[in-house]
């Protein structure tokens, strides 16, 4: 990950700018070894910066806010040493411009454009998890009347994509940094004709961080169309049972085993597990009902009330455990006087996902953005509310 070794911290005055860099406000934390955060903008991209004030002073991304490509990390942050007049003593980051592919291009895609006005024109098909891409980008090329939405979340795979789809012409192709787990319940019902997951990571100790589970099995027939299906192909065993048994649990469901099938065009890894003589399995689950739309009037707004301090102190002395998931302040920040910070996990237990809420003056709101629209955020959101209005 992209970070400074700096010799110091030296104070800001902000608001302050830097080229095209912005830098908002400071939030500190009360233990200062553990990190200050700095709000920062780059074209209107929004994200923190992490000032680590322990026997090495490291300036690096918070994790929450992280914006991709790393491009903008790193511009950031030289434009904060700069800023700051910083004394850098080591450093992984370079001053290389801005790759052009990433520049001409508009395929990268945040999580607010789909939950926004997700794109309704065409099939739509999923890839969870491309990898290298070569599935992908022979899909998208073959089939250019559909829409290909991939996703991932190692870096170098997304700016490798990209690359790809600019010098291939690729007009049909989004990319999203997201987690697949979440990302269906922002799709429409009925409008997916395929889903691939690839090869995904076995997770055979921690299977509760498998992609496929009985609720993501549930999203994804609710949007694919009525004989859409769900693609997994897998080299692990344990993962083809697991599959077996997640596919069969719809009331009505159809599913279809293969192994060792040859397809188009295939990943480095599986052509290496080819040449070890692994066997693949594909599992096929073919959706077979029409589902209506989900609810969409619930909103994250907050009470117009004010809130105090004491109330803001008092949520960080326990979880708040339901029977949807759970909220968990972990973080309390202060910006200043009037304003503080709130860093949070909130939502279902398997899927918990981390957002700030800024208190200005006494009125909260979401920070940067907005958690992702999942019905375990939204009834989190109603519990937080709740919460801070007493």
């Amino acid at each position: 990950m992209p970070h400074l070794h700096l010799e110091s911290f030296n104070p800001l005055t902000f608001p302050t700018t830097r080229g095209e860099v912005e830098f908002l406000f400071q939030a500190d934390y009360k233990n200062p070894d553990e990190g200050s955060l700095i709000a920062t903008r780059y074209k209107g991209r929004e994200f923190f910066l992490v000032c680590k004030n322990g026997p090495k002073k490291l300036l690096k991304s918070d994790k929450v806010t992280r914006p991709s490509p790393n491009f903008i990390l790193k511009h950031a942050m030289l434009a904060y040493a700069e800023c700051s007049n910083a004394t850098i003593i080591d450093s992984n980051v370079d001053n290389a411009p801005e790759n052009t592919h990433l520049k001409t291009h508009d395929a990268l895609k945040t999580i607010s454009y789909f939950a926004d006005n997700f794109p309704t024109e065409r099939e739509v098909r999923i890839e969870i998890g491309f990898g290298s891409a070569r599935h992908l980008l022979h899909q998208a090329a073959a089939n250019p009347d559909i829409l290909f939405i991939g996703l991932e979340i190692h870096k170098p795979s997304i700016e490798q994509a990209l690359k790809q789809i600019v010098i291939q012409n690729l007009n049909n192709i989004m990319i999203l940094d997201y987690d697949a787990r979440l990302f269906l319940e922002f799709v429409p019902s009925n409008i997916v004709g395929k889903i691939y997951v690839h090869f995904p990571v076995p997770w055979d100790k921690k299977p509760h961080r498998r992609v496929i589970s009985e609720a993501f099995l549930k999203e994804s027939e609710r949007v694919l169309k009525v004989g859409g299906t769900l693609e997994l192909r897998t080299d692990s065993e344990n993962y083809y049972r697991f599959a077996l048994e997640t596919f069969s649990s719809p009331r009505q469901s159809r599913f279809d085993v293969r192994k060792n099938q040859d397809i188009a065009i295939v990943s480095k890894y599986e052509d290496r597990w080819k040449k070890m003589e692994k066997n693949i399995y594909d599992v096929t689950f073919t959706c077979e009902v029409e589902s209506p739309e989900p609810d969409e009037t619930m909103t994250f707004a907050f009470t117009a009330s004010n809130i105090v301090s004491d109330t803001i102190d008092a949520l960080s002395k326990e979880t708040y455990k339901r029977e949807w998931g759970f909220i968990h302040v972990e973080r309390l920040y202060d910006i200043n006087e009037n304003d503080r910070l709130i860093r949070l996990a909130m939502g279902s237990f398997d899927r918990p996902e981390s957002t700030y809420v800024i208190i200005e003056n006494g009125h909260p709101r979401y920070y940067p953005d907005l958690p992702v629209r999942s019905s375990a955020n939204l009834k989190a959101h109603i519990l937080l509310d709740e919460l801070l209005h007493g």
